[in-house]
């Protein structure tokens, strides 16, 4: 009957298992066999190797890439490994070091390391109570070391996180002055600092991806000129110092809106737009006002100056929808028989005020007609509007 086992056993401590887990224990004692058969080089005190996909699922054949990448990464975050490599299914490959330090004195290269397996197995065998001391102590302990006061993370740490997460380098050392701090005033100790900076500079990269998409969409709500679009605090300050008019403001506000809105731009400045907007319109206003301060009763052929005219193309309103409000407005406030300075002042107050209005029955009626309302009700809103003379209402007296 042939033997069971035919190929070299693996070697490795049942209470280190205990220890770091199982599957950890297994992978840590088949990569120092590795070390101690291919030497690797040494940099920085450690004595690095790099292995293929291929040459690590020869060794580990009864793992997958993804278990492989699951277990390093957990020998690393144990703090007993060192890894200078993507992840497995990206780079197709492990970059790797033992988390002990070489003494200057074995900086050699093991050039004359045995070839075969079985004979580094016997030499590990020798060496492995003293190596799983080591381990043990580093993860029992758990890395039990405060953080140094000058520490400063590793520069292949920086290097990952800038080649896994696109993380600028600056960003990451950023982080580095409230981590020290934190963790400081702390006094905790941990077995893997690095493993631990990695963790808070994710937490704060994605912080910051999230405030950057909420500003950016802030941004652009406020670039966009909506229906019920206001100048701001600071603009209508300017304006009061300029001595302009309140009511002339708040009249511009519409047809500001309304002729943007229609021209579908995007803007970051729209209240640097609108004061320019209100000063070119109250130069023109101011220049075109009567100077006659005697009250009087509007007379039946009453007609506005041209200038004001001017004004509302100024304001892009429509001439010929203006001259159809000329009838109306002399017929009102003659039946009022009321008697005022400037009668064009308030046709200019008059024309603005039916523009505005007529535009928001415009949208008014859109939203009836897409919410299907009853026609006796659109007929009594109909009536409402066609009967309104609410434009005359708190029309202050002459400027």
């Amino acid at each position: 009957m042939p033997s069971l086992v035919h190929e070299r056993s693996m070697v490795f401590s049942p209470s280190l298992a205990a220890t770091i887990g199982l599957e950890e224990a297994v992978m840590l004692q088949g990569l120092h066999d590795v070390i101690a058969v291919l030497g690797g080089t040494l940099k920085n005190h450690y004595r690095w190797l790099r292995l293929d996909s291929n040459k690590l699922t020869e060794i580990f054949p009864f793992w997958e890439i993804d278990d492989l990448q699951r277990i390093s990464t957990s020998l690393v975050e144990k703090g007993v490994l060192l890894i200078n490599s993507p992840p497995l299914s990206q780079s197709h490959f492990l970059h790797f070091a033992i988390n002990e330090k070489i003494a200057d004195s074995t900086s050699t290269t093991h050039s004359n390391a045995t070839s075969t397996i079985g004979s580094v197995a016997t030499n590990t065998a020798t060496a492995a109570p003293q190596h799983e001391k080591i381990v043990r102590h580093r993860v029992r302990s758990g890395g039990a070391t405060l953080l140094p006061d000058d520490w400063q993370p590793p520069e292949d740490l920086l290097q990952l996180l800038a080649l896994n997460h696109n993380i600028p380098r600056d960003f990451a050392l950023q982080q580095l002055e409230d981590f020290n701090l934190y963790w400081r005033e702390r006094a905790q100790v941990s077995h893997s600092w690095p493993s631990k900076f990695r963790q808070h500079v994710l937490n704060e990269w994605r912080h910051h991806q999230s405030r950057e998409a909420a500003n950016t969409k802030a941004q652009q709500q406020q670039n966009d000129l909506g229906n019920n679009w206001q100048p701001s605090r600071d603009a209508l300050d300017i304006l009061f110092k300029a001595e302009i008019n309140p009511e002339f403001i708040e009249d511009a506000i519409p047809e500001f809106v309304l002729y943007w809105r229609e021209r579908g731009e995007v803007s970051s400045t729209w209240n640097s737009k609108f004061i320019a907007h209100i000063r070119r319109q109250w130069a023109k206003y101011t220049a075109s006002l009567e100077h006659d301060y005697e009250p009087r009763a509007i007379p039946a052929n009453w007609q506005p100056n041209e200038d004001v005219f001017d004004i509302l193309r100024l304001a892009n309103i429509d001439i010929s929808f203006a001259r159809q409000q000329v009838p109306e407005f002399v017929l009102f406030w003659r039946d009022t028989k009321q008697i005022h300075r400037s009668w064009n002042t308030k046709f200019l107050q008059h024309v603005k005020y039916q523009w505005a209005t007529r535009h928001k029955m415009e949208q008014h009626d859109a939203r009836q007609s897409n919410d299907h309302q009853p026609g006796q009700a659109k007929d009594g809103s109909l009536i409402k509007r066609l009967t309104d003379r609410s434009w005359a209402k708190g029309i202050v007296e002459g400027l």
